[in-house]
Formats: C-alpha cells, structure tokens, sequence
C-alpha cells in the first residue's frame, strides 16, 4: 500500500506545485481564484493559490499558481483537471511544476502559520480528529502591571507570557507538546491599552506553542484513503513536570509589524515561476 508523509511545514517541492496556463481574461483575478480554488481544493488541502496577469510580451490573460501538501494530490489534481473546461467551458492547461527547489529550501523550510497548521489538521482530520489543551499559560514580568524597560521613558511597559500546550490524537494514541514564550515592549497609555496588549500577547503565545506542537506531528496518508499520526521524538521532547525550565529557556520576541508569511510567500512565488 502506497502511502505519504507530509508535515506541518512549508511544501517546498516540486512536485507538489501545478501551474496553470491559458487563463482568458474574461473575469478579473478574484473571479478567477475563487473558481480555481473550488476546484483544486477538492483534490486535498492547499497551501497557497495565486493568480497573476501573463507577461506583458504575452497575450492577455492569466496564470495561475497552486501549491498543495501532498504531492499525490497534485499528481491526480494535475492528472484529472489538464485540458478540462474549469473556466466558462475553455480547457486549461495543468502541467506540474518542473522548477528544481532551490538547495537552500530543500529540507529546511519554515513551520507553517497558525492559520494553515489549523487548516490542514481540520481538512485531513476532521474538526473532531485532534484537540488542544493548554497545561500552563502564564504571565512571566515581575510586577503585575508590567515590568517598566530598562532605560526607557516613562511609560515604557514590557510585558512576556509563557505558554506550554498539549495536542491530542484521540483516534490515534497520540500527543505532541509545544512551548513558548512571546515578549512585548510597548508604550503604555492607560489601562486599556495595557489590558489590549496582555489580551493579544497570550493570544500570540498560545497560537506559538500550538504551531510548535503541530512541528512534531505526522500526518500519514495511505492510498486506501485512510490517514494514520505520528509524533516525531526530538531532543527537546519535554514531560509536564518540565515546564518551568521549558518556559526559561523556549523564548521568542514580538515586536510589532513582523514580516508576515505572506510576504515570504511572495519571495517563493517569485522563485518558482522566474
């Protein structure tokens, strides 16, 4: 029995990327995406869909851009949707991506957003196939209106939470841990602003240590359909009991206006289809 392993980092390969050509310019690019995206979708989860304008030496019309997790999933979406009519009954031509990946991705791309670790869980899952707990979630500042910053002006307020969370596999016996720990320095203007500031820190800390705890996990697609999780064992696999050395030493900074994973995503569209 045929079967494949995808995690919960960027799909970087080839083979999991189809391409679209001879898009006409009948609808504008949101049109195009929506009616693009309810079709490859219904092969498996996608990462990322994008639809560009041709080049301008080129006809007028559209490309398309659609990378999945699994690579068999671009294989029968490739397969099954080349030469079909997908817009307003015009065949397309779906070939799959023959870019070699670049030395420095392969093997090493980033673990995935919040957002798409939620996504494709649900998608291969089921809303009902895994969950999450939080063990511990704490406020780690002194004093309990924010540490004032060292040097900085009056007003300065530095805030940090930790957070260590469970998620569980109950169809399949298993569960993976992920900590963090997100720190904030912010001006402080009033107890609104300081009571925004905590709100949104732990919800950062908790989106963190659920992506950490999805970084382990394996999802195993088998060809019957079936799916079975892994859990991979690391070095800085830790026990309940271990928290507050995990909480120490496991920390990430925030600051406001980080590069989002959408800009990062452009830099890779920008590489595949040069």
């Amino acid at each position: 029995m045929e079967a494949e392993v995808v995690d919960f980092r960027v799909p970087v390969e080839s083979n999991k990327t189809v391409l679209v050509w001879d898009i006409p310019p009948t609808h504008g690019e949101a049109h195009i995406h929506a009616q693009l995206h309810a079709v490859f979708s219904s092969f498996g989860p996608v990462y990322l869909l994008k639809v560009s304008p041709n080049a301008p030496l080129h006809p007028p019309g559209f490309y398309a851009l659609i990378k999945f997790f699994s690579a068999a999933h671009a294989a029968a979406a490739q397969r099954i949707t080349d030469g079909r009519p997908l817009l307003d009954d015009l065949p397309l031509k779906v070939k799959l991506s023959s870019k070699q990946t670049p030395h420095f991705l392969s093997g090493s791309s980033r673990v995935l957003s919040h957002a798409h670790c939620l996504e494709l869980a649900n998608h291969v899952l089921g809303f009902n196939g895994w969950t999450s707990d939080i063990i511990t979630l704490k406020k780690l500042t002194n004093e309990e209106e924010g540490e004032e910053e060292e040097g900085g002006g009056a007003g300065q307020r530095r805030l940090k939470f930790g957070c260590v969370l469970q998620l569980r596999f109950p169809h399949h016996g298993q569960t993976s841990r992920g900590a963090a720990v997100l720190a904030d320095c912010f001006t402080c203007t009033g107890p609104d602003v300081f009571l925004q500031r905590c709100c949104r820190l732990q919800r950062l800390v908790r989106e963190k240590a659920l992506v950490q705890a999805f970084s382990s996990v394996l999802l195993i697609l088998l060809g019957n359909g079936k799916v079975m999780v892994e859990v991979k064992q690391t070095p800085d696999q830790f026990l309940a009991d271990d928290t507050e050395g995990v909480l120490q030493v496991n920390e990430f900074s925030w600051t406001e206006g980080p590069a989002d994973e959408e800009e990062a995503d452009d830099a890779e569209w920008a590489l595949t289809v040069s």
